[in-house]
């Protein structure tokens, strides 16, 4: 993956793109507020919420077993994947097993990670995006910039001409309820038509064996109820131990994520009945990374994450670049702290340092996820990954230095001297290699040519 810095100077470039972030966030982080203040004890809920899931990750091989016993109890299927090549495997296996060339799909982080869609279509199998933002990127070969709104750097007017080109010719007004209506009628045989559904969730539970999907569209409801056949991605860490948890969670991701009180679609499920919804279900609960991360005390917070988006919506920094510029499903504080954790911090070195560590996503987070923290925490991670000789050396000669009175005296005064002509205009622009790379994103002041020892000697 490109580093974050030369992938964030390309997408600063455009002002279309800032523009829709921009009037995006601030409209979710107004209705947030509102709603927040609602509640009295929205603190309490947020201890709570980080209680239950640092219970979750503290017993996490427990209630993975008592989840499954009830999946099975309850007639359904699980299956345990390692990676995303298993994941993926599982999910073919059962839609060619059903004679499905066609899955419909709701919203989901987890299919996104493993590349699902991509692994279908190598099986021949086509994989039908059906909430509104995942449709508009699929029927334009894009990807998504947000959590909760994938779509959040495309206006009405580019959808409108993006629907004119592909599922509705000739449609000329970009009001939402058209655009609405327009990708209704397009999905309408498909969701009646369709043998295999794939969804995420949200949450399971392991004391039923429940899984659960919260959604604005409705589009959840119609994959997760006509089709024969319904298989779920788990992540292993969005379990919750008892249905009584939900009670803590559907309070707090709905207000966190778009401002409501509640979802509008809730939707559970639990194994198969007879008559009513999937004959035939299926979960795989996949590690993919996850076990690694659970491993680092400081970095598994990053496993308590239930989605809502609210630490994107507040951060500086992705409020100017927006999610592409990540290079991951996962954009924003919480895709600096777990996209590093999940491909390993050499593969993404440069995501911990995409944050301005002003503390915003820790104060708005439901779960209370340190984010700041787990920020340093890779961050010295990825230094050590580099292992840059040059570095250390520098390090252990400044060192060196510093522990003489008389070498660090000496060594102020070359500095002085030398820094001369590197001044322009008062401060120091560009320095010679390797420390060239601390002033490619900031200025230096000049050393003082009267240096404090020297002041307080003359002072006394």
């Amino acid at each position: 993956m490109r580093s974050f810095p030369e992938a964030a100077r390309t997408e600063l470039a455009n002002s279309q793109l800032r523009s829709n972030l921009r009037n995006a966030t601030d409209t979710i982080l107004a209705k947030r507020a509102r709603v927040v203040a609602e509640l009295p004890d929205w603190e309490e809920l947020r201890d709570a919420g980080k209680a239950i899931k640092c219970d979750v990750l503290a017993h996490l091989d427990d209630y993975l077993l008592e989840f499954e016993a009830a999946v099975q109890t309850a007639g359904g299927h699980v299956h345990w994947a390692r990676d995303a090549a298993e994941a993926n495997a599982v999910v073919a296996d059962v839609a060619r097993a059903h004679r499905a060339d066609e899955v419909i799909k709701v919203k989901s982080l987890t299919t996104d990670e493993i590349g699902l869609n991509d692994a279908l279509a190598a099986a021949g199998i086509h994989a039908l995006e059906t909430d509104f933002a995942e449709l508009i990127l699929q029927l334009d070969g894009d990807w998504s910039s947000h959590i909760l709104v994938p779509a959040i750097h495309r206006n009405r007017t580019e959808i409108r001409d993006l629907f004119a080109r592909t599922i509705a010719p000739g449609i000329g007004s970009d009001d939402p309820r058209d655009l609405a209506e327009a990708s209704r009628v397009y999905l309408r045989k498909r969701f009646l038509a369709a043998r295999v559904g794939v969804s995420g969730a949200n949450f399971g539970i392991a004391e039923t064996g429940t899984v659960c999907v919260v959604e604005s569209e409705g589009n959840g409801r119609m994959c997760t109820t006509l089709p024969e056949v319904l298989v779920t991605i788990l992540g292993i860490e969005k379990l919750v131990p008892r249905f009584a948890d939900l009670e803590v969670f559907l309070q707090l991701l709905p207000r966190s994520s778009t401002g409501e009180r509640m979802n509008p679609y809730t939707s559970l499920w639990t194994g198969v009945t007879d008559g009513d919804g999937p004959q035939e279900f299926h979960v795989v609960m996949l590690d993919n990374g996850r076990t690694r991360v659970l491993r680092d005390e400081i970095g598994r917070q990053a496993l308590h994450c239930i989605r809502c988006s609210a630490c994107l919506n507040v951060c500086p920094v992705y409020s100017r670049t927006g999610g592409h510029a990540y290079g991951s499903v996962y954009p924003g504080p919480i895709g600096a702290i777990l996209t590093p954790q999940l491909r390993g911090v050499e593969n993404a070195a440069s995501l911990p340092f995409a944050s301005s560590l002003c503390g915003a996503c820790y104060e708005v987070c439901p779960v209370k996820i340190d984010i700041p923290r787990v920020l340093l925490h890779l961050r010295a991670k990825a230094v050590e990954a580099k292992g840059r000789p040059t570095e250390r050396t520098l390090m252990r000669a400044i060192a060196w230095v510093f522990r003489s009175p008389r070498r660090l005296k000496f060594a102020l005064r070359l500095a002085e001297r030398a820094q001369t002509p590197l001044i322009h205009d008062g401060v120091v622009r560009r320095l010679p290699p390797p420390l060239s790379a601390w002033t490619r994103t900031r200025n230096l002041k000049p050393f003082a040519a009267d240096s404090f020892r020297s002041w307080w000697r003359k002072r006394r």
